[in-house]
């Protein structure tokens, strides 16, 4: 059956096109009994407004563009079910596109956007938001980073406060008794390490805890990185008795490099993830970890644009407290060993690069 149109309409109902029209988008000066029955009838008769008719009107798209770095990791399913949940709601679609942090793609990702004519653009990755920020810019296309952060007039995020979060999973560590904590962070340079690395610091600063840099090696993000990192540590001639990771992903690879070195987790390493995933609970043993409201924080993204493009909102930087979930992969430490201090390098104020050399790619 052939959809009706406008046109179709205002013939049935014996009316002008652009009374169909009015009583469509629910214009008040449409009487009511005729508005209701041209809506009836556009019901009965199939009738589907055009997007593109629509966004020549209004010079809009209702569309949204989503850069993710791979789609297959869990947190950005999550960040991207809470994007399209919040679309549906405001009749929005959602374009999705994986960068691969490849910045030929990246590039290609968002000239498609903007040959689509996008509202808007959603990233969760700093590559693109920071290299490309500047193309999207020209067009006057508003930009919500998602965990990451990045100045620029037409940029504006949502992020988990990193610091804060990081700081009480390493005062939990600390409470248990631990004083040897390694910090498995991210090579690739994200924001969200270095702050986390920071909330590290801070923790072990209250402690009065000295800071070891042998203690801190970097990972990919990634359970294959995160058990490199781990195997770098356990070789240490006094390894740590718990290690804080940059995310779930990485605690589960440093997880199994414990196991396969012949230690019980938590017995001799406690470990904490961030990030709370779906398997964070399923792990052997359950893992502590620091939760981010995935899902909401994607709703809120999408908030955060949909108010940009409706002209009803500011640019603004939303930070999002995490919470703390305590499972069984943290006891208190056993023995307690002295670091030797005298022999470790002087640590460098402001970042984790200190250790970017003490582990390379996998």
């Amino acid at each position: 059956m052939k959809r009706a149109s406008i046109k179709d309409l205002a013939r049935i109902a014996n009316v002008s096109h652009s009374t169909v029209s009015r009583a469509l988008s629910r214009n008040p000066l449409v009487n009511q009994a005729t508005a209701e029955r041209i809506r009836r009838l556009a019901d009965e008769h199939g009738y589907r407004p055009s997007a593109a008719a629509r966004s020549l009107v209004t010079s809009r798209t209702a569309t949204v563009g989503v850069v993710v770095t791979n789609i297959t990791d869990p947190f950005a399913a999550e960040v991207v079910s809470g994007i399209e949940e919040a679309a549906l709601e405001h009749d929005y679609s959602v374009f999705l596109a994986n960068s691969n942090a490849e910045p030929a793609r990246e590039v290609k990702v968002v000239r498609s956007f903007e040959e689509r004519r996008v509202d808007g653009v959603i990233v969760t990755s700093s590559r693109v938001g920071s290299v490309y920020a500047g193309l999207l810019a020209k067009a006057e296309v508003p930009i919500v980073l998602l965990n990451n952060q990045h100045p620029g007039e037409f940029l504006h995020s949502v992020m988990i406060a990193n610091p804060e979060a990081a700081t009480e999973a390493v005062q939990h560590l600390l409470a248990l008794g631990h004083r040897r904590i390694a910090y498995v962070g991210d090579r690739l340079g994200r924001q969200s390490d270095t702050e986390r690395f920071a909330g590290y610091r801070v923790a072990l600063d209250y402690a009065d805890v000295p800071f070891c840099p042998e203690y801190v090696v970097h990972g990919d993000g990634k359970p294959e990185g995160g058990g490199a990192a781990m195997r770098r540590l356990l070789a240490l001639d006094e390894p740590p008795t718990a290690v804080f990771c940059y995310n779930d992903m990485t605690a589960l690879g440093a997880m199994r490099a414990i196991r396969d070195a012949g230690l019980r987790i938590p017995e001799d390493v406690s470990v904490v993830g961030f990030d709370d995933l779906f398997v964070a609970r399923y792990m052997d043993p359950p893992l502590t970890t620091v939760r981010q409201p995935m899902r909401r924080m994607g709703r809120m993204a999408f908030e955060t644009l949909h108010s940009l493009v409706s002209d009803a909102g500011s640019g603004q930087n939303i930070k999002v407290p995490g919470e703390l979930i305590v499972r069984q992969s943290t006891a208190p430490v056993r023995k307690e060993i002295s670091c030797n201090f005298s022999t470790a390098p002087k640590s460098t104020a402001g970042g984790s690069n200190v250790s970017d050399s003490n582990i390379s790619g996998s």
